[in-house]
């Protein structure tokens, strides 16, 4: 550590903050800001609620400053952590935040970004408890230790890091935009080419071209896997690898998980060949030729599935509704494998780009965390 810095616990460098209760001014308004206000992307109090005083939650009880910073002590490890700005002066948060209010000679932002560097993020998620809703206390954040250079050097050191990450955050928006645009692009062309049906074109059920294996499938709990060498699949992939397999060739696994299908959070359906064994939550469908087996993925990945699932509590794709849907697909397999051919060349470029924005956003994300050591280690 630099001479003339100094180590002290949060707890020192910060004052005492207020409550209030909006209750005892049932006509007064206010803006309340809540455990979600908090973009864990930007940093920054993104949405309150107006609210007036009889109608406040129970929870609207910390009284906020401008500058103050609030760090969310409900799931610390998502980074919730924002500073209140000017037009938030004297409106309230919920108790689910820590209050940190910088004594005299304390910049807050240099608090804001001592909030994120490896040092405190691993205390929190060490000291958090709770496994629904894992939190600290006010307590444990007071009890974390920072550098503490004088002010002129804390003025310094925010100066360079609101620049950098400035910076930082204009290039990630412009990578993750690039990266939606890269699989926006390949959506719309999947759509395209089978909404542009041309001649030598049929309509089908997905159990007139294929012939489903699901009565081949024998469930096995994990207590009873042995590992192996053979891939275990599931809903959205391999699962684990275990010592003997049921299936044997090329088949296409279609999620049964009708929630996962609605929100398109894991592929509708996969290609596998090899020895492998398969849970209950993936249909197996055996196609005559690859060409077919990867046109109807391709179709699958391209359409959405909402009125096919069934069910509210457990929405699944039943093996009655997935051999109901319908499939425009050319008689040729010919005709099938040049479509195939030109998705798996744009789904190739698309996984370039999205690799590459994907380094992008790990490199600059590596950027953050360097100059957060640097500065709290005495080296910017």
């Amino acid at each position: 550590m630099k001479k003339r810095w100094q180590t002290k616990t949060l707890g020192e460098i910060l004052q005492k903050t207020e409550t209030v209760n909006p209750l005892q001014s049932p006509e007064a308004k206010f803006e309340y800001i809540d455990v979600s206000s908090i973009s864990n992307a930007t940093f920054q109090i993104e949405a309150t609620q107006r609210l007036k005083g009889k109608d406040a939650p129970s929870r609207a009880r910390k009284l906020v400053r401008e500058n103050d910073i609030l760090f969310a002590t409900i799931r610390p490890t998502l980074q919730r952590i924002a500073v209140v700005p000017e037009h938030l002066d004297q409106q309230v948060c919920s108790t689910g935040y820590f209050v940190l209010r910088p004594k005299p000679g304390i910049h807050h932002r240099f608090v804001f970004y001592s909030l994120f560097t490896d040092s405190f993020t691993g205390q929190m998620e060490s000291l958090q408890k709770g496994a629904s809703y894992p939190a600290v206390t006010d307590g444990d954040v007071k009890a974390q230790e920072i550098p503490v250079p004088p002010l002129p050097e804390q003025q310094r050191i925010v100066g360079i890091l609101d620049e950098a990450f400035e910076g930082i955050l204009t290039a990630k928006a412009n990578a993750e935009k690039n990266l939606l645009n890269a699989r926006a692009l390949f959506e719309s062309h999947l759509q395209s080419i089978f909404t542009r049906r041309g001649p030598g074109w049929v309509d089908r059920t997905v159990d007139q071209i294929s012939t489903n294996l699901d009565s081949k499938r024998v469930p096995i709990t994990k207590s009873d896997r042995k590992s192996g060498e053979y891939p275990y699949y599931g809903a959205s992939g391999i699962v684990d690898y275990v010592a003997d397999f049921i299936f044997e060739g090329d088949t296409l696994l279609v999620s049964e998980d009708g929630a996962n299908l609605l929100a398109r959070s894991t592929p509708i359906a996969f290609s596998v060949s090899g020895k492998y064994w398969v849970n209950n939550h993936a249909h197996i469908l055996k196609f005559e030729s690859m060409a077919t087996q990867r046109f109807v993925e391709f179709y699958l990945e391209s359409i959405k599935l909402d009125e096919y699932i069934t069910g509210t509590a457990q929405p699944k794709l039943n093996q009655k509704a997935l051999n109901s849907i319908p499939l425009p697909i050319p008689k040729s397999v010919e005709a099938q494998a040049k479509i195939v051919e030109s998705v798996e060349s744009l789904q190739e470029e698309t996984r370039r780009l999205a690799s590459l924005y994907e380094r992008k956003l790990a490199a600059l994300e590596a950027l953050k965390k360097s100059l957060l050591h640097q500065a709290f280690t005495g080296q910017l």
